[in-house]
């Protein structure tokens, strides 16, 4: 099958871009890596509309299992920068907690190998976070660095790349 990666900016249009890829196709198994926070209920709500545009015929899975890619089929991600952040979380990266970087570097390594090895038809999303200024905490630099390492080696084993601006999509391979 292939692996296409859809990049893009916060409400770029990538996630409405992903799923027009996969537009007719009534078997896909749909890999939301965030739930809706009970406290947050603007968060709830964008989790809300990403639900309603899917078609009935597609499985939601909500997970930070990266082993969920190695399904057979037809498979949407949405998003790796919500899985990355779901594994700085798990990782105890945050708190700076002993091992944290090694767990943090395996799970990522688990991701990418996931991806890599997968039979299905997978479409990725994940946010650029390279395009803006360089983050004043510590937390914001290893989040965007290590999201950035994450996206650069999905995109280098992807059989399509997409950037996503201003819901423009361009063709980057």
């Amino acid at each position: 099958m292939s692996r296409i990666l859809v990049l893009g900016g916060a409400r770029s249009g990538k996630s409405a871009y992903a799923e027009e890829l996969l537009e007719g196709n009534p078997d896909v198994t749909y890999l939301a890596t965030s739930s809706p926070a009970t406290d947050d209920t603007e968060w709830a709500d964008r989790v809300a509309a990403h639900r309603t545009r899917r078609p009935d015929s597609w499985t939601t899975v909500e997970t930070t299992a990266p082993s969920e890619l190695l399904r057979d089929g037809t498979i949407l991600v949405d998003s790796v920068t919500t899985w990355v952040a779901a594994f700085m979380d798990e990782t105890g990266v945050w708190a700076e907690e002993p091992g944290a970087g090694e767990r943090l570097a395996a799970r990522c390594d688990a991701l990418v190998s996931a991806w890599t090895m997968t039979s299905a038809h997978v479409v990725a999303v994940s946010d650029e976070v390279g395009l803006g200024v360089v983050p004043e905490t510590r937390s914001g630099r290893l989040f965007r660095d290590t999201l950035g390492q994450v996206n650069q080696r999905l995109a280098g084993t992807a059989d399509e790349v997409w950037f996503v601006v201003a819901g423009l999509p361009q063709r980057l391979r």
